[in-house]
């Protein structure tokens, strides 16, 4: 059974690549740290993927002004796609997710 070999020098270049897609696709320049933090902090080795632990990971120093920002940063992606999702049902009501 053969496995499939990553390269991982180059990792840090694909995830920065990665990122550099999603930080477009969002469309404002504002959400550029916030998707990057929140994406760093979801890879991060922790327990609870929730908004504080990874605020406490990724600024120690900053916890409250990294909370926040990752908390709206959370909160305005939760919109859209609600958003997106009413669009795109025929009824225009969302299920529960």
């Amino acid at each position: 059974m053969s496995r499939h070999r990553t390269d991982c020098s180059r990792q840090p270049e694909r995830l920065q690549a990665d990122l550099d897609g999603l930080t477009q696709a969002a469309g404002h320049a504002d959400r550029v740290a916030p998707i990057e933090n929140y994406t760093k902090g979801l890879m991060l080795p922790i327990e609870r993927k929730s908004v504080e632990p990874m605020a406490a990971r990724l600024a120690p120093g900053n916890v409250r002004q990294m909370h926040q920002s990752l908390h709206h940063f959370r909160g305005r992606c939760g919109l859209e796609r609600r958003r997106a999702s009413e669009a795109s049902t025929p009824s225009g009501i969302a299920g529960d997710d």
